[in-house]
């Protein structure tokens, strides 16, 4: 049986990780993916990636580098995200992978006018959901955790804008039959988005942003936790496995 990858870009912030778990771990969980199946790749760590013909399908994690510093791990972990596309490789792609995603694809990434987006937002169905194959039974509005600096601007040609926020309106993007991409965060739960907004307050308030405001905000975000386990039940990587 070939692995499923969990593509690390990096890792939570200590104080996070000692009391929550790691992406990895919120990653498995979100999408029911069994231990045994799993290949986790620490790309920033410098690890290198299997040949795409050699897996069953690849999740991207977040991280706190920025796809605009084109680091060199960064860019070949792009250019196996290409390779990834040539053969239909179910790919999913969360905040920093996300934005790789767009990145490799031809996409552009940049910062986010007006600051970092963060806390439990609503995201707005797009019309061009209903014929997707996943985001079809999203509702016309879901919450989902959100905590980012950087957004995809410009999305690459021939991908599809399935969902947005107010403010960026680019969260769900799907890629061909196989791959999508979020920017917002459906492996979080509401403990851990709490944990960011704390750890993030004082960057908030010279933003502009109340973080007391936001924190209360935060609640359960069921829908958006099931997109990926919808996709990994879709593509055959868990579920009966």
């Amino acid at each position: 049986m070939k692995p499923i990858l969990i593509i690390r870009t990096g890792r939570a912030p200590d104080p996070i990780r000692a009391r929550h778990g790691d992406f990895p771990h919120w990653f498995r969980l979100g999408a029911d993916l069994a231990p045994a199946q799993l290949r986790i790749v620490d790309v920033e760590r410098g690890e290198k990636l299997p040949s795409v013909k050699d897996v069953a399908g690849a999740l991207i994690t977040g991280s706190a580098s920025m796809v605009t510093e084109r680091l060199p791990w960064s860019e070949e972990t792009a250019g196996w995200i290409r390779d990834a596309m040539d053969v239909d490789l179910p790919l999913f792609g969360v905040c920093y992978g996300h934005q790789l995603m767009a990145h490799a694809l031809g996409g552009r990434v940049d910062y986010l006018p007006g600051g970092r987006e963060i806390g439990t937002l609503p995201i707005n169905v797009l019309s061009s959901a209903r014929q997707d194959a996943l985001a079809a039974a999203l509702p016309s509005t879901f919450r989902a955790h959100t905590t980012h600096e950087q957004s995809v601007m410009e999305v690459p040609k021939g991908a599809t804008v399935l969902a947005g926020s107010e403010r960026d309106p680019h969260h769900l993007l799907r890629y061909g039959s196989n791959a999508l991409s979020v920017q917002f965060h459906p492996e979080f739960n509401a403990d851990v988005m709490r944990a960011y907004i704390h750890r993030k307050r004082d960057a908030m308030r010279s933003e502009g942003f109340d973080p007391h405001h936001t924190y209360r905000q935060v609640a359960a975000t069921p829908i958006a936790r099931r997109l990926l386990r919808h996709f990994a039940r879709h593509h055959g990587l868990s579920g009966a496995k």
